[in-house]
């Protein structure tokens, strides 16, 4: 590890978070229009919560994204940063409908540069 690990893993070492290639291609589908569209995507198993997906940002179209003020700190991946979600010029956003980890602790370096989706602020996350 390179010196940044998730103080978490070391108050619980029983905590299972797994971050690996998903093999098939991840849709990702907001207001009828394909948002994001990979075969890089990583998904992540963390507990007992359901899987999740980060997608590249080169994968993503992030002229629809507008950054927010929010954030959120997990012990095991580190500090969250937000996105909002459809049309800034028409004042049509779902906020915070998309987080990041842009320093993510070395266990889980992979998700870096990634983005992930809140299954229900967008119309479909389409796996395969």
């Amino acid at each position: 590890m390179a010196g940044n690990s998730g103080p978490g893993y070391a108050k619980h070492p029983e905590h299972r978070v797994e971050a690996q290639r998903e093999a098939k291609r991840v849709r990702v589908t907001f207001q009828g229009e394909i948002i994001a569209d990979t075969e890089n995507a990583i998904r992540l198993e963390e507990g007992t919560y359901p899987a999740v997906y980060y997608v590249p940002r080169e994968d993503v179209k992030m002229d629809r994204l507008v950054r927010t003020e929010h954030h959120t700190e997990c012990p095991f991946k580190g500090k969250a940063s937000y996105f909002s979600l459809g049309d800034a010029k028409k004042g049509e956003l779902v906020e915070n409908a998309v987080w990041t980890y842009e320093h993510p602790y070395d266990e889980v370096a992979v998700i870096k540069d990634h983005v992930a989706f809140y299954p229900n602020k967008v119309d479909a996350i389409s796996i395969g």
